[in-house]
């Protein structure tokens, strides 16, 4: 949820349709950020606190008792039903929502490490038991602990391989994490064969200045901050994953909340139920940065939205001083000119812009973003204005300012206090801040995926899917201007260990990689010449949207006409994106590769109707199609795919075959082989014959659906480099050596190309190599 919920949206639209024409005006009127901060502030009443209250009462974040005993109850219905996975996680929910001295507390880490034992953790066990009798285990239950912790210790001391918690361990139950043990902090990195460079139309950007290869890293960085979007279920549906019957559970449940690590096993906050933590490090970093503050505010975050709560995370990391000294005009040392496409406005002529200068990973990156705050709709503007001001009132309530608010020197803070009489002269510096990286983030805030398994768990081949698992603010990957068809890759670390061999970083700077940590890495998609600029796509992709649409989205949202290479081309072409494109080159392709229904021609866009219908390209044919026939075609193609999904999720793949295999023909008489759809039946039919253990037909089916992939993403695309990973897994598992031992050399050029040398798949390749090499 990036904005407010709807009830805080719809209250806040009322309050707007409240105010008088003049005051509408006036608010419309100012171009200043603290201006219109202080405006919002003083036009923010108790009604509204009173309401926020409201709706959070329907999310509570605090401690409860009963909560956990549920929890408890869920956990021990999975656990009995050998479904340890779901039991761990309910029992962690439990661990979460009970209070500190609390009899659930020790029950449900008791509990956890029962779960933790048959997943074969058993170093995490050994934790969770320790934790139980600290927290006041029934002494008269504590002899089921110590047959645990010796069978645990039998496995442990016997060598065996354990998963276990290299990350600061969430394990040690410290009050702080021993700094000793802390690795150094790698923030960002640009390599040497790139610079930074400014010019009024690009602003702040990054060009090549030596040539760079194809997969050689460009830059590495690290979040200034981010924040992990709830409610978006790891694996969805009856696939092996956790549906509504097992839980539901989100990546608030499955993932640190600072590093995003995956765990079963987190450390709760003290003070709420909805913050969680990996590792000692992780929870006294996030308490000490951002925590201490947002954890009284409680559900007040959730209700406000991700950006809402990443606004104000970056402002309480930076503190009132850093806040001062980006405010203070540019001089001297920051007049070096570098990047942000996408950086901030100054209308101080007597100094350099802001905007032209790049100061590497710290807060000035961040602050001199562009906010365009002219471009937001009133409307927008003053939804985020009062959703600003009331957090920080709210925050202001909670108690005296943070201890990195102590004021240096008298800010140019409006007479109205808005708040506590502790915070009248700081409240007005952070919520000015707080709103202006608001605004920023419309246009530079960078989402943050991760890989996940979509297919059953007992699956011969695994199905993967992208999911967005965090909104994030990164300092120097904001300096990279937009392509519709990018020459970089960007690949995410989300807390894991990453392998820094072949790595093309210095050395101090790889020994550095290799710890745990939250990081993109950047890497040349394709060769880049000296002088060319580098990019990367904000969304709207080439092979995935027409060109019409892709503008307007960019238009609307960052506020740019989008003059890619891509989209210059459809205009050269006459804006058309019809089946003359370049393979991976550009255009939603569901236009493309559509055949005539009358001599299987090849369609295309019919200029005489001015768009909205389908012409043969064949002179001989000439026969017509209107886009509504078109639409009814593919929806009905579609609806049968979805159908034979249902059915391999409900245990059924013969009849899934039976109704592919009919769509699939109905399907060959107006696709082409490289039309999208024509990929997905097919890589549908490939995953139902898996199922049934038919290996030949099931690779025959895939190795179709990796020519439409190839040509909807490219010869080079990550996309085609994950179904050829499938491909090989079918060659495999079918013990067809000599196919499998063609494609795994392809499947591990491209996987290096776009993830690098430590892409876990590349290692089951090398497992699956040797195997089949004997």
């Amino acid at each position: 949820m990036d904005l407010p919920c709807v009830q805080w949206q719809d209250h806040v639209a009322q309050k707007w349709t409240r105010l008088d024409p003049e005051s509408q005006e006036r608010f419309t009127s100012l171009v200043e950020v603290d201006d219109v901060f202080k405006c919002a502030l003083t036009l923010t009443t108790q009604d509204d606190l009173d309401f926020l209250q409201s709706i959070c009462d329907r999310s509570s974040a605090q401690k409860d008792t009963g909560r956990a005993a549920k929890c408890r109850e869920k956990g021990n219905s999975s656990f009995k039903s050998r479904d340890y996975t779901a039991a761990a996680l309910h029992y962690s929910q439990g661990v979460c929502s009970a209070p500190l001295r609390s009899e659930q507390l020790p029950l449900c880490y008791a509990n956890r490490s029962a779960a933790l034992y048959h997943l074969q953790l058993h170093q995490e066990c050994l934790h969770d038991i320790d934790r139980a009798l600290e927290n006041g285990y029934p002494s008269h239950l504590v002899h089921k602990l110590d047959e645990r912790r010796t069978q645990c210790l039998k496995h442990v001391s016997g060598g065996q391989n354990e998963k276990v918690d290299r990350h600061g361990s969430a394990s040690k139950n410290h009050k702080g994490p021993d700094r000793a043990e802390t690795p150094s902090v790698l923030m960002s990195e640009i390599c040497p064969q790139a610079a930074v460079g400014f010019s009024p139309e690009k602003g702040r950007h990054l060009v090549a200045v030596q040539g760079i290869a194809a997969g050689e890293v460009i830059l590495t960085d690290r979040p200034y901050s981010c924040v992990l979007i709830p409610g978006m279920e790891e694996v969805q549906g009856g696939r092996g994953g956790l549906d509504s019957e097992r839980g539901g559970f989100g990546t608030e449940h499955r993932r640190c909340h600072r590093c995003l690590r995956e765990t079963l096993c987190p450390l709760p906050c003290d003070g709420c139920s909805y913050s969680r933590y990996c590792s000692t490090s992780c929870q006294w970093d996030a308490w000490e940065e951002h925590h201490h503050w947002e954890c009284p505010l409680g559900a007040d975050l959730i209700v406000m939205g991700v950006m809402s709560q990443l606004a104000l995370r970056a402002t309480l990391k930076a503190g009132l001083k850093n806040i001062q000294t980006a405010r203070e005009p540019i001089r001297g040392k920051h007049t070096k000119s570098e990047p942000d496409s996408r950086s901030s406005e100054s209308s101080d002529t007597n100094h350099p812009d802001p905007a032209a200068s790049h100061y590497g990973d710290s807060y000035p990156s961040v602050f001199h973003l562009l906010h365009h705050l002219n471009r937001h709709s009133p409307a927008l503007r003053f939804l985020n204005a009062v959703t600003i001001a009331t957090l920080v009132r709210r925050l202001s309530e909670t108690g005296p300012p943070p201890a990195s608010w102590t004021l240096v020197g008298p800010p140019a803070a409006p007479e109205e206090d808005g708040g506590n009489a502790d915070w009248s002269m700081e409240l007005w510096l952070m919520g000015s801040a707080v709103l202006r990286h608001m605004l920023q983030l419309r246009c530079n805030a960078q989402a943050i995926v991760s890989l996940q398994d979509a297919g059953a768990t007992n699956s011969p081949v695994q199905s993967r899917r992208e999911i967005r698992i965090a909104t994030a603010i990164f300092p120097t990957l904001s300096l990279l201007n937009h392509s519709c068809c990018p020459n970089t890759s960007l690949a995410f670390s989300t807390g894991a260990a990453v392998d820094p061999s072949g790595s093309d970083l210095s050395a101090d700077v790889r020994e550095s990689v290799s710890q745990p940590r939250l990081n993109v890495t950047v890497r040349a998609a394709r060769v880049i010449d000296a002088g060319q600029e580098i990019l990367h796509c904000y969304g709207p992709h080439s092979s995935r949207m027409v060109t019409r649409k892709r503008q307007h989205l960019l238009q609307e949202q960052y506020y740019f006409l989008c003059q890619c290479e891509a989209c210059s081309r459809t205009q050269e072409e006459g804006g058309t994106e019809g089946g003359q494109q370049r393979p991976g080159g550009g255009g939603a392709r569901l236009e493309a590769g559509l055949l005539c229904f009358k001599c299987k021609g090849s369609l295309k866009r019919s200029g005489a109707d001015k768009g909205t219908g389908f012409m043969c390209s064949q002179s001989s044919c000439s026969h017509r199609v209107s886009s509504s026939e078109v639409s009814l075609v593919l929806q009905e193609i579609r609806v049968d795919l979805e159908k034979a999904v249902e059915l391999m999720e409900r245990e059924r793949p013969d009849e899934a075959v039976r109704l592919l295999n009919r769509t699939q023909c109905e399907a060959a008489r107006v696709l082409a082989e490289t039309h999208p759809l024509q990929g997905e039946l097919a890589d549908a039919l490939a995953r139902a014959y898996a199922t049934v253990g038919d290996w030949n037909n099931a690779a025959s089916h895939l190795e179709r659906s990796a020519v439409a992939i190839g040509s909807q993403y490219g010869d080079d695309s990550i996309e085609l480099g994950q179904q050829l990973f499938k491909l090989a897994q079918l060659h495999f598992n079918g013990g067809a050596r000599g196919p499998a031992l063609s494609v795994i050399p392809e499947v591990r050029r491209l996987l290096r190309l776009h993830s690098g040398p430590g892409c876990p798949e590349l290692q089951e390749l090398q497992d699956m190599e040797d195997c089949l090499r004997g």
